[in-house]
């Protein structure tokens, strides 16, 4: 198990100073915000890729996730999406995700995550759902060519945003380079406890987003140990179960600060994850 932090945090750095600066702050491995300004696919070349990359084994960083979530490039946090009416802008959706795969291959990123379906539009959840279902059937043979897995991670009121959801719809698509990436957060945003939603997703969950949420369970990600949520009861049961993927500190809300984020976090987590045997 690999402890990583996510370049979202760092927008205000470029894509090198960003890795560097996770280094520094402590941590053995990166998640890769695929958007600009950091590895947006149009922008990256096999030689910037390969720089890159020689930049990473420098560091000594392993990377265990490409965040392919945002498109700011060209849309926003969540557009353009699986689900809009709009055929060319899920075609956009398609292409971004297929690049991406290329992407983590050539870098060597067992996984990518991507946003789960969508805002809600304009048609009944059913169509939304086969959208979205289409759409992954598109991508999905790459995956599985390539052998990299593609990582849906439920959000706050977007089309599929709980454990029950999630389960339901995995289950159907029945892909085995198709798995969950779980924020911790953002199950808690929605009223589940996490270490619950572990039990129902756990076969299929191949990376963790991991953020602290306020009590109102806001979604805005806190620095772990300012919010609500009982990391004790959620690593006491991912040690039960034997989790043994990565997991990713994502704290995006920090661009101001985001070296002393990742600080506070480590001395605020590391306790905990070490008592249930996670090393940091």
């Amino acid at each position: 198990m690999v402890f990583s932090y996510s370049t979202n945090a760092f927008v205000k750095y470029t894509l090198s100073q960003a890795v560097e600066l996770v280094a520094q702050t402590g941590f053995r491995g990166v998640e890769i915000m695929c958007d600009r300004p950091h590895l947006y696919p149009p922008d990256a070349d096999s030689q910037v890729l390969e720089t890159f990359r020689q930049r990473l084994e420098t560091l000594k960083l392993t990377i265990t996730n490409l965040n392919c979530f945002t498109l700011f490039a060209v849309g926003n946090t969540w557009l353009p999406s699986w689900i809009e009416p709009d055929e060319s802008r899920r075609q956009e959706r398609i292409d971004h995700t297929l690049n991406c795969l290329e992407i983590a291959h050539v870098l060597g990123s067992p996984c990518i995550s991507v946003p789960p379906g969508g805002p809600p539009v304009a048609m009944d959840r059913k169509a939304s759902l086969t959208l979205f279902r289409q759409g992954l059937e598109h991508v999905l043979p790459k995956a599985e060519a390539l052998g990299v897995s593609i990582l849906i991670e439920p959000e706050p009121d977007l089309l599929i945003e709980n454990s029950r959801q999630m389960n339901s719809f995995i289950r159907e698509m029945a892909s085995p380079h198709l798995g969950v990436n779980f924020d911790v957060g953002h199950f808690f945003c929605v009223g589940e406890a996490p270490e619950e939603a572990l039990d129902c997703l756990f076969e299929k969950i191949g990376h963790i987003h991991i953020e602290d949420i306020a009590s109102t369970r806001v979604h805005h990600h806190l620095i772990p140990g300012l919010g609500a949520i009982d990391y004790d009861a959620f690593f006491k049961r991912l040690g039960q179960l034997e989790y043994q993927k990565d997991i990713c500190l994502e704290l995006y809300t920090y661009t101001e600060s985001p070296c002393e984020a990742g600080l506070k976090s480590i001395e605020t987590l590391k306790p905990v994850m070490e008592k249930y045997g996670f090393s940091v």
